[in-house]
C-alpha cells in the first residue's frame, strides 16, 4: 500500500498564475517580432490535479501532477513554424523562439498559413463559471474512493470482484495570445469519481461500472451512489446472449448515443474536407436528419463543460445552429481549413463547445416503450467506421428489448450500416442526457440496422 501524504492544493492563486503567463505570453511575442516574424502566437498552460486509485480495500496509486508548456509558432509571410518547452527559464524560452523561427525560414509558403483574421478576435470576456478548484486531502480522496468501491462491493452478492474505484481532480490554466494584440485567459476544473465492478465466475464474468464528472465538486454524484449504480449495471449484463443476424431498431443509450454525434462532426470538420476524406463532401446546405432535428453550439453556457469566449487562434465565439430542420447549417472550421476551403472559420479551432441535441422524445423507459421491440445499446467497441464512405460497423453490447421492456442482456453482436442512412433514419432524440460530456444529448433510436450475432 502506498503512503499517502495529506497535502492538498495551494489556495488560490489561479489569477496571479495567469498574469504570469500572460506575461510570458507578451515577453515570446515581442522577441519574435525582434527575430522578424511578421506574425506569432503563443499558447500557455499549466495543469494541476491528483488521481487515486483503490481496488479490493486497498490503494494502489495516489498521484499528484504539475505540467506546463509553452507553444510558439511564428509566420514569416506564409511561412511557418513551431517549437514548444516546458521551461520557464529566460534562455529556454529565448531558445524556443529562435527556434520556430528557423523553421518558418526553411518551410515553403502555404497559402492557408496565418492568424486568424484581426477583425474577428474576441473583445468580451464573461465569467462562464468554469473554475470550481477542489481542495482535496489525498486522505480525504482515498476514503472517498474506499466508499464508492464499497458500496458497489457491497450492493449484490454476484459481485465477485472489482477492477476498483478512483477519484480525480484537476485545474488547467492557459493562456493564448498572438501579435494581432490578442490576448485570452482561460481557466477550468474537472472533477471525477468512478468505479468497475465484475460479477460471476469463470467463463461467465462480466464487467461494467460507472462515474461521475463534473466541472465543480458540488455536480458530482455521492460516491455511494456511484458504486451501487456501478454494481447495477455489472449484474445486469449477467448471462448474455447474442442474436440472429436480422435488421432491427437500434437505441443508443445516451452514454454511447454522442459517439454518433462525434461521428459527424469529423465527416465536417475542416481537416477531413480539405482532405477530400469524408464522406460529408459538399453537404453544407443539404438534409441529413429528419426535418424535427436540431444541433446547436452554445460556447458561452454558463457553468459549460467546454464553454469558452474565444477558440484556440482568439476568434470569438457565439452561439450557433450546427444542424437546423434536419439541414446541416455549416462545417465545423478554424482559419486554416477555412481558408483551404474558401470559407470563413466558424470560432472552431480546437473543436466544438457545448453541443446540444434537441428532444423530440421522454426518457429511457418512454423510448423503449415506443421502440417496442429491439436493441438497446450500452456498449460499443472497436473502430469500424470508415470516414471517407460513411460505412459502420462495431462490436456492441447490451439488451434486447421485447414489449418495451427489458428481456436480456446480449453481447457479442456487431451492428453495421451507413452512416448517412443512420442519419436519415433516425426516429427519435430522448430527454435522458447524459450530463458527462460537451456533446449533450440523450438516447437517440436509429429505426433499423443490421445486426449479426451468433444465434
Amino acid at each position: 500500500m502506498n503512503s499517502i501524504t495529506t497535502g492538498t492544493f495551494a489556495a488560490d492563486d489561479s489569477l496571479q498564475r495567469l498574469e504570469q503567463l500572460a506575461g510570458i505570453s507578451q515577453r515570446l511575442l515581442e522577441k519574435a517580432r525582434a527575430l522578424g516574424a511578421s506574425q506569432a502566437e503563443v499558447s500557455c498552460s499549466e495543469d494541476r490535479g491528483m488521481d487515486v486509485n483503490v481496488r479490493l480495500g486497498e490503494v494502489e496509486t495516489v498521484e499528484s501532477t504539475h505540467d506546463r508548456g509553452i507553444a510558439v509558432t511564428v509566420y514569416f509571410g506564409q511561412r511557418k513554424g513551431s517549437a514548444s518547452t516546458a521551461d520557464l527559464q529566460e534562455s529556454s524560452l529565448e531558445a524556443t523562439v529562435a527556434q520556430a523561427c528557423a523553421i518558418a525560414r526553411h518551410t515553403e509558403d502555404d497559402e492557408a498559413a496565418g492568424l486568424a483574421d484581426a477583425a474577428l478576435m474576441a473583445r468580451d470576456f464573461p465569467d462562464l463559471d468554469t473554475w470550481h478548484p477542489w481542495t482535496l486531502e489525498a486522505r480525504h480522496a482515498v476514503d472517498l474512493a474506499l466508499a464508492c468501491e464499497a458500496a458497489g462491493r457491497d450492493a449484490d452478492a454476484r459481485i465477485a470482484n472489482s477492477d476498483g474505484a478512483s477519484v480525480a481532480t484537476a485545474q488547467s490554466l492557459s493562456v493564448y495570445a498572438n501579435s494581432h494584440g490578442f490576448i485570452g485567459r482561460e481557466r477550468s476544473s474537472h472533477h471525477s469519481i468512478g468505479c468497475a465492478l465484475i460479477a460471476g465466475q469463470g467463463d461467465g464474468m462480466q464487467r461494467d461500472g460507472w462515474y461521475s464528472s463534473a466541472i465543480a465538486r458540488a455536480d458530482l454524484q455521492d460516491p455511494e451512489a456511484i458504486g451501487r449504480r456501478a454494481a447495477e449495471r455489472t449484474v445486469a449484463r449477467l448471462q448474455p446472449r447474442s442474436l440472429p443476424t436480422g435488421q432491427v431498431p437500434v437505441l443508443f443509450a445516451a452514454e454511447v448515443a454522442r459517439s454518433l454525434v462525434g461521428h459527424l462532426l469529423s465527416a465536417v470538420s475542416g481537416g477531413a474536407l480539405y482532405r477530400r476524406a469524408s464522406f460529408l463532401l459538399d453537404s453544407a446546405g443539404t438534409q441529413l436528419f429528419p426535418d424535427w432535428f436540431h444541433m446547436h453550439e452554445q460556447p458561452l453556457l454558463r457553468h459549460g463543460l467546454r464553454s469558452c469566449a474565444f477558440d484556440g487562434e482568439g476568434v470569438a465565439t457565439r452561439d450557433s445552429a450546427l444542424v437546423s430542420g434536419g439541414v446541416l447549417q455549416r462545417y465545423v472550421l478554424g482559419s486554416y481549413s477555412a481558408r483551404r476551403l474558401g470559407l470563413q472559420t466558424t470560432a472552431n479551432a480546437g473543436g466544438v463547445h457545448n453541443l446540444k441535441v434537441a428532444a423530440n422524445a421522454g426518457d429511457l423507459p418512454s423510448m423503449l416503450s415506443g421502440m417496442g421491440t429491439g436493441l438497446l445499446v450500452t456498449e460499443l467497441m472497436g473502430q469500424g467506421v470508415n470516414g471517407v464512405t460513411g460505412d459502420y460497423s462495431r462490436g456492441a453490447g447490451g439488451f434486447w428489448i421485447e414489449n418495451g421492456q427489458i428481456a436480456w442482456p446480449v453481447d457479442g453482436v456487431t451492428i453495421a450500416g451507413n452512416l448517412k442512412q443512420m442519419f436519415a433514419g433516425i426516429e427519435a432524440v430522448g430527454s435522458d442526457v447524459d450530463p458527462r460530456s460537451h456533446v449533450s444529448t440523450g438516447s437517440i433510436l436509429v429505426g433499423r440496422m443490421t445486426v449479426a450475432g451468433d444465434d
